[in-house]
């Protein structure tokens, strides 16, 4: 169904008159949440939510492409859940995410299938839903859904703007969900066992610098003429509130990413990962200022929009985070093309996905580690279709933790604040790049500093009939 304004007045009616329906909902839930986690607290450690409440938990994927299944059958793999819904705009995803998803899970039943998410959430009570949408349209089905009840997985980054984080921030507190953000480096066992072995124990010293970085090659390369939407992709509701562009084949499916109108460019997908990485292991909070520059250096040819050359410098109090992107040449590290290096008094200490490196200065010790692959225990990891399988122990981590937290209404390790935190540093080393100044960012405000041009860019317009959460 493509949602037209006519259409939309109806959704507000329906919404309205089920009010009442989810406010009894949330009362229950939360009942049985408070007697549920101190049993869970003082009787069970680690994972709880299996043991707690041995109910399977109703779940929701909210777009199903790559990343969306990556995530739910991860899910289904390591907690007691029942997917009942699946909603996409593509019509073909959306098939091949219900054949997979009732091969997978216990029952073998196949969820019901959805075009539009508002229908979904009225017409299916959830405990859990997953938000795997392009980043454009992560925070109304996010906030739609806390207002429905349910607990949350929202991949990254959070949001295009940082209005929109801000709004999605203060729905999950107004409504109490738990809210879990995918970034899954923070559930990595190898980078947990390098924060506890290298930064833990003090191993680096002293840290003067850390060089984050991402060489890959992954900007969409050629310009392809704008065609007609294919029959089973409803491209009006895909684009939602992002401004209409002519159907491209480079827009869908994954590569939309090439165009700043749905997504934040590399620095959003990729920088987003490193620099929450190393916020997480050094605990660190806001940048005190950022800066950016770049832009379109080489391929100038190319429909991609976003930047194939930048770097970003987030300012801590005791040294600098320092990005660098370049979608040409070779990596600075072909070892390490899109990782860490944190570089300190006693040695330095690199990490990606794949690995980690402490070398130390003179006789000291090196420490090593590797991914975690666990094909004896989930086997079908070997045969997933487009599966990173490296990453595969870090989702099942993240799931984990999400649903420990659901069962003892915790927060997890990657809460929407941490995901707000670092999509929000993001953004504006993009403001940065693009006004061609630092910004100088105040949490307690939640706006930029003595600039009134580059708070203007704070909230992106959404096109009709779409409203800004934040408006």
């Amino acid at each position: 169904m493509v949602v037209i304004a006519s259409s939309f007045g109806k959704f507000r009616r329906l919404a309205f008159a089920n009010r009442s329906r989810y406010a009894l909902k949330m009362n229950r839930r939360q009942f049985i949440e408070a007697g549920t986690a101190g049993l869970a607290l003082s009787t069970l450690g680690g994972y709880t939510s299996e043991a707690v409440d041995q109910k399977p938990k109703r779940v929701a994927l909210i777009g199903t492409g790559w990343y969306g299944k990556v995530d739910l059958l991860r899910l289904i793999q390591v907690e007691p859940v029942e997917v009942v819904a699946l909603c996409d705009v593509d019509r073909n995803m959306l098939a091949d995410a219900a054949q997979i998803t009732s091969e997978r899970q216990k029952s073998g039943k196949t969820p019901r299938t959805y075009k539009d998410y508002r229908e979904l959430l009225q017409k299916e009570e959830l405990d859990i839903a997953l938000i795997a949408t392009p980043d454009h349209w992560h925070a109304l089905p996010m906030i739609a859904a806390v207002e429905a009840g349910a607990d949350i997985y929202v991949q990254k980054p959070i949001s295009v703007d940082i209005a929109e984080g801000q709004a999605m921030l203060a729905a999950a507190r107004k409504h109490k969900r738990v809210v879990q953000v995918g970034m899954q480096r923070r559930s990595t066992p190898h980078l947990i066992e390098a924060r506890d072995k290298v930064i833990n124990e003090g191993l680096l010293g002293k840290i003067g610098l850390i060089e984050i970085y991402c060489y890959y090659h992954m900007r969409a390369k050629g310009n392809p003429p704008d065609t007609t939407p294919p029959d089973y992709l409803d491209y009006e509701m895909w684009t939602g509130p992002a401004p209409m562009r002519p159907y491209n084949s480079l827009v869908h499916p994954r590569r939309w990413r090439a165009f700043m109108e749905y997504s934040n460019g590399i620095v959003g997908d990729m920088c987003v990962h490193m620099l929450d990485m190393v916020r997480w292991m050094l605990g660190l909070g806001w940048p005190n200022s950022i800066s950016s520059s770049g832009g379109i250096l080489v391929d100038k040819a190319a429909k991609a929009n976003i930047s194939d050359t930048q770097t970003a410098t987030f300012d801590y109090d005791d040294f600098p985070i320092v990005w660098t992107h370049r979608s040409y040449g070779h990596a600075a590290d072909p070892e390490y093309p899109w990782g860490a290096t944190i570089y300190g008094e006693k040695g330095t200490l690199k990490a990606d996905v794949n690995k980690f490196e402490f070398i130390p200065r003179g006789k000291g010790k090196s420490v090593k580690g590797k991914a975690l692959f666990e094909y004896d225990k989930y086997p079908e990891d070997e045969t997933e279709k487009d599966l990173e399988r490296h990453v595969s122990s870090a989702v099942r981590g993240h799931m984990h933790d999400l649903c420990s937290n659901i069962a003892t209404r915790g927060r997890p390790v990657a809460d929407i604040e941490e995901g707000y935190i670092s999509a929000a540093s993001c953004i504006l080393a993009n403001h940065s790049m693009k006004l061609g100044r630092s910004l100088k960012w105040n949490p307690a405000l939640g706006k930029i500093e003595n600039d009134d041009e580059a708070n203007q860019l704070l909230l992106r317009p959404y096109r009709s009939p779409w409203k800004h959460p934040a408006s």
